[in-house]
């Protein structure tokens, strides 16, 4: 998409769109390279795990509206939290993965990504443990 626009921005004005014509007939090895960085390096990681953590109350807050209003012919939108849970909690994880991956390659933290996965999962199953623990004792 960023490269659509940037396509569009060039072409739509007259002036710009000649420059582009003039660096098209240049040869190649004079030309410039456009690089386009991806969406996710540009959000960060705090951005993701804003995202993920702004899912995972979104869900949250449909879960529990569903359980205590005792709307059960609403039934459709708690299977939409939790979809909605799901996507935070895989966001979460895409956060923890690019944090990883952003650190230079003789950090400590490189080499223990096993331990790191398993530790990820124990606390979304533990935290999922706990909504199940709220939803059937209240």
């Amino acid at each position: 998409m960023k490269a659509l626009n940037e396509a569009y921005r060039v072409l739509h004005d007259d002036t710009t769109r000649s420059k582009y014509d003039l660096q098209r007939q240049r040869p190649s090895a004079e030309a410039t390279m456009i690089h386009v960085a991806s969406a996710v390096r540009e959000v960060g990681t705090h951005g993701q795990l804003l995202s993920a953590l702004l899912c995972l109350v979104l869900g949250l807050m449909l879960l529990l509206l569903v359980r205590f209003n005792g709307l059960w012919f609403l039934w459709p939108l708690s299977i939409l939290a939790l979809g909605v849970i799901l996507f935070g909690v895989l966001m979460a994880h895409s956060a923890m993965t690019n944090a990883r991956e952003g650190l230079r390659d003789s950090h400590p933290a490189r080499r223990f990504r096993f331990a790191q996965e398993i530790v990820f999962w124990l606390a979304v199953g533990g935290g999922g443990y706990g909504v199940y623990l709220i939803l059937t004792a209240l």
